[in-house]
């Protein structure tokens, strides 16, 4: 702000996944290697907290994996992106998300383009450069957007990145997992045809999904702070998480249900849902959920809104709870992900 130098974020969405994370990166070096004569330094920010980035256990696996140093990267706590874009010098570039969360409303008008796989929930107008395609990855729209570039500037760490990335969002590119697309799968090949050092998707995806189901020693805040998401209206701000470990087994979690008040009153949450995902061998899911809160015409809000939904049907059949405030479903639609859930709960509240 001092030496009046413009900024280009690109940034990820909050809960930081894989995903997010390397989408980021890729098109912060993309851009950067690029753009002729940039008015703006590129820096690609992980929208989480540094101390946050050891929970993400499957990024920084691969980052490690591929010598990428913690410290050559930029967290959310470590960039003042207010005071950039109150001094005129910040434009925003999102993957992974085309929605800031509330308390980011004001910088919106900062938002220069949209790279996403979620279906559209606002629209845009010019100058804004949206790209909002339903694939499994939003790497794989990154990916697209590099080998439409000048050839030479996609390299093998960049690639390595990519490639680990889409295997892990598509489940290894198994149709069963429902999440992967025609151009998922042409990525990934075009990868491997580029770079044919890769190390084989099975070992890619066993090594990431080994390093993303890691919880060993994870308290409940932590496990709940993993993979967050948040959502709110004027009353109410209710988080969904993404738990690795089966539903029943995290509902037995000694202390669960202070700790569930605990880290809702920390946050100022009404309400938390906690989505659980585990795959068999032939990479089919099964998914549960479960709805916590202590204000019962909220829990009964949030239930009904699950049970009635038509867009996906969630097929939910409830499962015994231990706790009354806690609501626990088997959902029958294992392809529905936290994605196609989110637009449920936001219409709820």
């Amino acid at each position: 702000v001092q030496q009046h130098q413009e900024i280009h974020v690109v940034m990820g969405n909050e809960a930081c996944d894989l995903d997010s994370a390397v989408s980021a990166l890729a098109l912060a070096y993309f851009l950067a290697q690029t753009t002729p004569a940039p008015k703006a330094a590129f820096v690609p920010v992980l929208n989480i907290p540094r101390a946050d980035f050891t929970l993400r256990t499957e990024t920084t696996f691969l980052l490690r994996e591929r010598g990428i140093p913690d410290a050559s990267l930029v967290f959310r706590d470590e960039i003042d992106l207010g005071g950039l874009h109150h001094a005129g010098l910040l434009s925003l570039t999102l993957v992974d998300h085309h929605v800031l969360p509330g308390a980011d409303a004001a910088l919106e008008e900062a938002v220069v383009e949209v790279l996403d796989h979620r279906p559209l929930e606002r629209a845009r107008g010019p100058p804004c450069q949206v790209t909002v395609e339903p694939v499994g990855s939003c790497a794989t729209l990154v990916t697209e957007r590099i080998l439409q570039g000048p050839p030479g500037v996609l390299d093998r760490t960049t690639a390595a990145l990519l490639h680990g990335t889409i295997l892990l969002d598509c489940i290894n590119l198994s149709p069963a997992a429902g999440k992967v697309t025609p151009r998922d799968v042409a990525c990934v090949s075009l990868l491997e045809e580029r770079f044919p050092e890769l190390p084989a998707r099975d070992a890619v995806f066993g090594a990431l999904q080994a390093a993303k189901f890691d919880v060993t020693g994870l308290t409940t805040e932590q496990m709940l702070r993993k993979d967050l998401k948040v959502l709110s209206n004027d009353e109410a701000v209710v988080g969904i998480s993404g738990v690795f470990e089966d539903l029943e087994t995290f509902l037995l979690r000694p202390g669960l249900l202070q700790d569930l008040e605990a880290f809702c009153q920390a946050r100022g949450y009404a309400g938390l849902v906690a989505m659980t995902v585990s795959f068999n061998q032939h990479h089919e899911p099964t998914r549960k959920l479960a709805v916590y809160s202590a204000q019962e015409p909220l829990r009964g809000t949030l239930c009904r809104a699950l049970e009635e939904a038509t867009a996906p049907s969630l097929l939910l059949r409830p499962l015994p709870s231990p706790w009354p405030c806690v609501a626990a479903y088997a959902q029958g639609n294992a392809v529905a992900t936290r994605k196609k859930v989110l637009p449920i709960l936001r219409a709820a509240l």
